[in-house]
């Protein structure tokens, strides 16, 4: 049996509906009951604990032959992360008390950028996950595909979505969350030693001109790319209600200037950005 964070996100989800697929028992770990529901009634455990409720946390783990760890995403941090650092500890913690035979923890790619940036955290996780006693396995996801929900309104009503990636036709590495789901159902089945890091891309890198032609392909008319200047991105976070944007401001540094990227050889998933973006469109985003 598995026990899975982060189970009602997109990559969480996904990792739920490969394990339904293959038959295999797993624990659903939810802050909400009711949130639970539906993975009970297809079959699955449901166990209700916050992050850093470490107790309530190493009883959800507790009979798990292998945990899958999603650190909750935080886009506005605090100076020195420390809400990411009180959860990494928990988890460590809950983790070291229940003994898992094996830990895949879904991380992130430039998770070993030198640079801080709003990633650190996930480079952060890595250190301390990595000298717990049993096998860890961290799979670093390139950005997310579904990153692109916030401009369907934006590219059906205007034809044109907003970009903090630069130029618009440098390719980054972009990843489903699907493909990652998928990829984490398969690690968690799987023996290993130590400490190792999987990596996973699309196909094929994208840029946001690739984003914005799935775009015109799905919606059946024309949409461009539109960059926006970095001097315009610390008011537009401040705007939307940030108060510390400057790690994410790093962060897509970090892309434009090619130092987040992945460190070995990524394993290629299946789904494109056209499958994705069309998805987006057919739900309204």
């Amino acid at each position: 049996m598995y026990a899975i964070t982060g189970i009602t996100g997109q990559v969480g989800t996904a990792l739920a509906n490969a394990l339904f697929a293959a038959g295999k028992p797993f624990r659903a770990i939810v802050r909400d009951a009711a949130k639970g529901v539906a993975f009970a009634e297809r079959g699955a455990e449901v166990a209700v604990a916050e992050v850093d409720d470490t107790p309530a946390l190493t009883r959800a783990f507790e009979g798990a032959e292998a945990v899958f760890v999603l650190l909750p995403p935080l886009f506005d941090p605090s100076p020195g992360y420390p809400e990411s650092n009180r959860s990494i500890a928990s988890i460590r913690d809950a983790l070291l008390a229940s003994r898992p035979d094996r830990v895949v923890v879904l991380s992130t790619v430039g998770a070993h950028a030198t640079e801080e940036n709003l990633l650190s955290q996930l480079g952060r996780m890595e250190d301390v996950l990595g000298k717990l006693p049993m096998p860890v396995t961290f799979l670093r996801a390139g950005w997310f595909f579904e990153n692109a929900q916030w401009d369907v309104a934006a590219a059906r009503e205007t034809g044109v979505i907003d970009s903090y990636l630069y130029p618009l036709d440098r390719k980054v590495p972009m990843v489903a969350t699907k493909d990652i789901g998928e990829l984490a159902a398969t690690l968690l089945g799987e023996a290993s030693t130590g400490v190792r890091v999987v990596e996973l891309e699309s196909t094929q890198r994208t840029s946001p001109d690739d984003i914005a032609a799935a775009f015109a392909k799905a919606l059946g008319r024309d949409v461009v790319a539109r960059v926006v200047p970095r001097d315009e991105w610390e008011s537009r976070f401040v705007a939307q209600g940030m108060t510390n944007p400057t790690p994410r401001m790093r962060m897509l540094d970090g892309f434009n200037e090619g130092w987040i990227d992945f460190e070995g050889t990524p394993v290629k998933g299946r789904t494109g950005v056209d499958e994705v973006i069309a998805r987006l469109v057919s739900r309204g985003g």
